[in-house]
């Protein structure tokens, strides 16, 4: 099993502290695969931001064997505790990943963990991390993951940030099925915007979208056209496009590479298939084309890829 050290910081909103949690508990739902553990500066009894206080039982020791350490959330009004920032180099020194969701970017900055190195966090706040921090802070991506440390944005880019180390630990099946569970997208890229553009289209344009993209998912191994996308939706190649890209934060044609790519992933874990015809059902002109893709997206061939995760 993979250990996880989640970090309570006192103060903060409590809605944000379990997402970690969740994600890694719908992933254990069938086979135990993560040992998560709370734990904070001093354990007993954390005060919320929102009257909800909750127990800790671990302290810094937690982070001593963790594979994986996670600050979901922060509270701005306090500096990161000295004796945390050690525990947290410590950690990563070892070999643990290091993983900031939304405010909890803020904690992995003080360390001087991602000096020199873009970060994630929440759009609204990115500018003020910025400025007291010294930091790079990317305001755009849902994400970012340097390998060793990762950093998302706010509220549900948090979902997907974790979403995200399970596929890294256990593959796509493994995340799509815990998203499953959660009622959650099975992926969002991490260079998807924090958030798209306001919507300028008719209070039906969501369910157009939603339709065009069940209509696109029914038909990932045919040749779909920009103007046939559109036309199932009685829209103009135009409007479909700016509508498209509102909802999803992404073009059409890369949302769809996305989808192909997801899909061509499963298979990969999932079947024998050949490379070629793994390539033809998920919509790919031929396995070159789908080598090419893959390892742009996944940075590892589609073939080690298979080999790992059917190991």
């Amino acid at each position: 099993m993979i250990s996880v050290a989640v970090y309570a910081c006192p103060g903060t909103e409590s809605h944000l502290l379990p997402t970690a949690h969740a994600v890694f508990r719908a992933a254990s739902r069938d086979v135990d695969r993560y040992d998560v553990r709370w734990c904070t500066t001093h354990p007993g009894t954390l005060p919320t931001a929102d009257g909800l206080d909750i127990t800790v039982q671990h302290g810094l020791e937690a982070l001593d064997t963790a594979d994986v350490v996670v600050i979901p959330t922060w509270n701005l009004s306090i500096d990161p505790p000295q004796a945390f920032l050690d525990a947290l180099r410590a950690a990563h020194s070892r070999g643990a990943t290091i993983v900031g969701l939304c405010l909890g970017a803020v904690a992995v900055a003080a360390s001087g963990l991602l000096d020199g190195r873009p970060m994630a966090t929440h759009w609204a706040f990115a500018a003020d991390v910025a400025t007291r921090w010294r930091v790079n802070v990317d305001p755009s991506p849902l994400w970012i993951d340097h390998g060793d440390v990762i950093t998302s944005a706010g509220a549900t880019a948090g979902y997907d940030c974790c979403l995200h180390l399970v596929r890294r630990h256990y593959g796509a099946a493994v995340a799509a099925t815990a998203a499953s569970r959660l009622v959650l997208p099975p992926h969002r890229d991490g260079n998807q915007a924090q958030h798209a553009r306001p919507l300028t289209a008719t209070p039906t344009a969501p369910h157009d979208i939603s339709r065009a993209m069940t209509y696109a998912l029914e038909r990932l191994g045919t040749a779909l056209t920009l103007d046939e996308w559109a036309a199932a939706v009685n829209m103009s190649r135009r409007t479909f496009t700016r509508r498209f890209r509102a909802e999803s934060g992404l073009s059409p044609a890369a949302w769809l590479l996305n989808q192909r790519l997801d899909s061509a992933r499963v298979a990969l874990e999932q079947s024998d298939a050949t490379l070629e015809d793994i390539a033809h059902r998920h919509g790919f002109a031929d396995s070159s084309s789908l080598r090419s893709h893959f390892r742009a997206r996944f940075n590892v061939t589609p073939s080690a890829y298979r080999r790992t995760h059917q190991a």
